[in-house]
């Protein structure tokens, strides 16, 4: 077992509330909205996420690094996270599979973390008063100072993060001789939605987030896919265009989260931040087609207004979340076109919804024989 002597750590709140805690790794200074995952395994998966781009993340699960990193399980080119909060850190692992300890992954990805916090009133706090700008610092005498930068930070609402995260060139993933091309608008794609992609037999091209129509067209793909993400939909103008063009062409469109959002905005239904958001592995969703319920993966602060998704004239809202009856799914009456606010491809999370996978192959499949000349 290591023991490590370390430093003093200060978690400050922008309602000024404060929780005390312990340095991991070296001093530092982090700011994000503070946001927690109530997924008892993952973490790397999550910290990789880049829909978490600028959050501070605390972890509910009471142990944090005792199974380490395995490098081909991040979802991303590296940690997305602003931060990390937690209870109990462990610098030694058992994994045997594993590559490297989290310590030394946050220190390779120059993440601040803290820990020896009381993760379990932290989380009731913000579960009772909502999602809040946030900073975790070693500069815990400077407090003053720390309280006027986080009061200047600008809230999550109205803020596009996408062109922090998205790609900024085009690449191909997957196999060219695959049956289908897929292109794919990179709002923050993750590495798990690629691999399902291309295991079903598409070959993808990830363009960057403010791809216009016309230049994803030109690639002549089978079907399309908007991605999740981070931050606020409402200011992606270019990727709601783009979405309004697909669906005015009645191409297969499939879109996840932030993608399912900008699907809503493009159909001139609104979406809304949150009180708190969802995130972890075991939330419960309605299927209302099938009326089975499933167990779903969800990251996301952001929802789309149920009662004009209800008024729509081309909209059936296909799933819901039954904790508190928010749009988890849309479908469109007479388009190809269908999106969930939650994640299929889980990674981490259950695998109850990857046959929504299936059912973008068949309809590509489906609109591909309808098109090709007789």
């Amino acid at each position: 077992m290591t023991y490590k002597t370390r430093r003093k750590a200060l978690l400050l709140l922008a309602d000024g509330t404060k929780f005390f805690g312990k340095a991991v790794g070296a001093e530092g200074t982090r700011f994000g909205e503070i946001c927690f995952n109530t997924g008892m395994t993952g973490y790397q998966e999550i910290f990789t996420d880049p829909s978490y781009f600028g959050q501070l993340m605390v972890t509910t699960n009471a142990h944090i690094g005792n199974y380490g990193v395995q490098i081909d399980e991040a979802q991303s080119d590296g940690i997305k996270i602003a931060g990390l909060i937690c209870k109990n850190f462990s610098y030694d692992y058992s994994r045997p599979a594993a590559d490297i300890s989290l310590e030394q992954y946050l220190n390779d990805n120059d993440l601040f973390a803290i820990s020896d916090v009381d993760t379990r009133a932290l989380v009731n706090y913000i579960r009772e008063n909502g999602a809040m700008n946030a900073v975790i610092t070693t500069d815990v005498d400077n407090e003053a100072a720390l309280r006027a930068e986080l009061a200047a930070l600008p809230s999550m609402e109205g803020l596009e993060l996408a062109s922090k995260v998205s790609t900024q060139t085009s690449y191909f993933y997957g196999s060219p001789d695959a049956p289908f091309k897929v292109a794919a608008l990179d709002l923050g794609i993750k590495t798990n939605i690629l691999r399902h992609l291309s295991d079903r037999g598409m070959y993808i091209k990830v363009f960057p987030f403010d791809t216009p129509f016309e230049e994803m067209q030109a690639w002549e793909p089978d079907g399309f896919f908007i991605s999740n993400g981070p931050g606020d939909p409402d200011p992606l103008h270019q990727a709601q265009a783009l979405a309004k063009e697909i669906i005015k062409n009645d191409l297969p469109l499939f879109g996840i989260c932030l993608g399912h959002q900008i699907i809503a905005l493009a159909n001139g239904i609104p979406t809304y931040k949150m009180f708190n958001g969802h995130r972890g592995i075991n939330h419960p969703v309605l299927n209302l087609i099938t009326g089975k319920g499933e167990i779903t993966s969800q990251n996301h602060g952001f929802a789309v207004d149920k009662q004009a998704a209800e008024a729509h004239k081309d909209i059936v809202i296909s799933h819901l979340h039954l904790n508190d009856q928010t749009v988890a799914g849309l479908r469109m009456k007479n388009k190809n076109c269908f999106s969930v606010q939650y994640h299929p491809e889980a990674g981490p999370g259950p695998n109850d919804t990857i046959y929504l996978f299936d059912e973008f192959y068949e309809n590509i499949k489906s609109h591909t024989q309808k098109t090709q000349p007789i």
